[in-house]
C-alpha cells in the first residue's frame, strides 16, 4: 500500500510567508516513507498507479482558494466542500458516493478556566485522505510522526489515520478534563473559605465550559458507532478493535465530564446556600448590635425624660448608677450574644 502524505501544519501564515501550501509531502509504501515529493500536482495519479495507494494531504484554516488548489483532482460534492469551508459542524460520517466526509472536534485547554473547540474534517476517497483542521486544535504532525514509528498500522492506510487521529482527540480530552478538575477543586475551597469570596461567576463559567465541551464530545460517541458499523466500507474490520478501544476510553471521559459537571452544580448550590448562611450571620450580628445600642438608649430615655419628681434627681450615686446600668446592660447582652455566635 503506497501513501503520499501532505501536512500542512503552519496554517494560512505560512503559506503566505513561504508562498506554498505544502509543508511536508511523502511517499509511503507499506507504512514506510520511501522519498518526498515536492509538490501535490500530479501526486493523485503517482498514488493511483500503486495497488490501494493514497494520498494524505493536511491544510490549515484553507481559503476557497486553497482548498479549490487542493482538491482539484479530486473533484469533491458541492455540500462537501461548503461544509468543509464554513466548518463548525458536528460530529459525523456523510457519504457523498465514494468519497466520505468526516467531522471530530479537538479541544484544548488555555488558562483560565478556558477550554478552545477545534474540529478536524477528513474526506476520504478511494486513493485520497484530506484533513483539515479548524481552531486551536492539536497539530497533525505530531500523529503523522507517531504513525511513521508504526508501520504496521500505517500500512492500513487512511482508516489507520482517521483511527490515529481520533485516538489523539479523545485523550486530549482526559488532558483538558485533568485540568478542569483542578479548576472545579479550587472552586470548591473558595466557596467553603472563610475570606468570604463569592465563586458563583467562576463556577457558573467553569459549567458552561464543561457543557460546551459536553455539547460536542457527545456526538462522537455516535461517530465512532457509524464507523463501526458492519456494512461499512470505510474502515477494515482488522481495525475494529482499534476503534473499540477509542470509543471505550471516551466513554470513561463521557462520565468524567458529568461528574464534573454535577460537581460544579452542587458547587453551585453550595455558594448559594452559603451566601444566604453569611446573610443570616450578617443579619444576626447587626441584630445582636442593634440591641447592644437600643438598651442603653431606653435607659438614657426614661432618665432623660422632663420629670420633676425623679428620685436620682437629687442623688449622688444617680448619675453614677444610671451610666453603670447601661454598661452592665451593653455586657449582658454582649455575653449572651457572643455564647449564641450571634457576634
Amino acid at each position: 500500500m503506497t501513501l503520499v502524505s501532505i501536512e500542512v501544519s503552519g496554517g494560512r501564515a505560512w503559506a503566505r510567508q513561504t508562498g506554498r501550501m505544502i509543508v511536508d509531502c511523502g511517499l509511503y509504501r507499506q507504512g514506510v516513507r520511501i522519498r518526498d515529493l515536492d509538490e501535490i500536482v500530479g501526486a493523485a495519479a503517482l498514488a493511483a498507479a500503486e495497488p490501494q495507494g493514497f494520498i494524505w494531504i493536511g491544510l490549515y484554516e484553507p481559503s476557497p482558494e486553497e482548498f479549490a488548489a487542493a482538491t482539484a483532482e479530486f473533484g469533491p460534492h458541492e455540500l462537501l466542500v461548503e461544509d468543509a469551508l464554513k466548518a463548525h459542524q458536528r460530529p459525523k460520517l456523510e457519504h457523498y458516493g465514494d468519497i466520505d466526509f468526516i467531522v471530530v472536534k479537538s479541544a484544548a485547554y488555555q488558562a483560565p478556566d478556558n477550554v478552545v473547540i477545534g474540529e478536524i474534517q477528513f474526506i476520504v476517497g478511494p486513493s485520497f485522505l484530506i484533513t483539515i483542521r479548524h481552531g486551536e486544535g492539536r497539530p497533525l504532525a505530531a500523529v503523522r510522526h507517531r504513525l511513521e514509528g508504526d508501520p504496521d498500522l500505517l500500512a492500513l492506510g487512511a482508516p489507520a489515520v482517521l483511527y490515529a487521529v481520533i485516538d489523539a482527540i479523545v485523550d486530549d480530552y482526559a488532558l483538558v478534563i485533568d485540568e478542569l478538575e483542578l479548576d472545579v477543586d479550587e472552586a470548591e475551597i473558595a466557596v467553603f473559605s472563610n475570606d468570604r469570596l463569592n465563586p458563583a461567576e467562576r463556577i457558573f463559567g467553569l459549567k458552561r465550559q464543561v457543557l460546551e465541551l459536553l455539547r460536542n464530545v457527545v456526538p462522537m460517541g455516535e461517530l465512532l458507532t457509524d464507523l463501526q458499523h458492519p456494512d461499512s466500507t470505510l474502515i477494515d474490520p482488522s481495525l475494529f478493535h482499534y476503534f473499540r478501544d477509542v470509543d471505550d476510553h471516551l466513554e470513561r471521559v463521557l462520565s468524567r465530564l458529568e461528574l464534573v459537571r454535577d460537581l460544579l452544580t452542587d458547587a453551585l448550590n453550595a455558594n448559594l446556600a452559603q451566601v444566604g448562611v453569611r446573610q443570616n450571620s450578617d443579619m444576626r450580628t447587626i441584630s445582636a448590635w442593634a440591641a447592644m445600642i437600643a438598651a442603653p438608649t431606653l435607659l438614657a430615655g426614661v432618665w432623660g425624660m422632663n420629670f420633676s419628681q425623679m428620685p436620682e434627681l437629687d442623688w449622688e450615686l444617680g448619675y453614677p448608677i444610671a451610666v453603670g446600668s447601661m454598661a452592665i446592660t451593653i455586657a449582658i447582652l454582649y455575653r449572651r450574644f457572643k455564647r449564641s455566635g450571634w457576634i
